[in-house]
């Protein structure tokens, strides 16, 4: 349960990088840059979501490591995605 309330609140995140790329530039470019500025920045809370598991919550790095990847990738791979959709509008 709390991998899918890490995914989903990485998607509540890139809503909101997106949102502020629309009222920062107020065009698609300016919203595609936003998701893009939004994958290393989600990179560092799924480290730091890794390191509470690990350190914290009694976890293995070896039983973390693959729910930090998942827990990275899907957000990420929307946002590639909206990227995607947005330079090409």
């Amino acid at each position: 349960m709390h991998v899918i309330l890490v995914i989903a609140g990485g998607f509540g995140l890139l809503g909101l990088f997106v949102l502020f790329g629309w009222l920062w530039g107020a065009n698609t470019a300016a919203m595609a840059l936003a998701a893009k500025v939004f994958v290393p920045a989600w990179l560092v809370v799924a480290l730091v979501n890794m390191w509470v598991g690990v350190s914290h919550a009694g976890y293995t790095l070896r039983e973390e490591l693959p729910i930090m990847l998942l827990v990275f990738a899907v957000p990420a791979v929307a946002a590639a995605v909206a990227v995607y959709l947005l330079a090409r509008s």
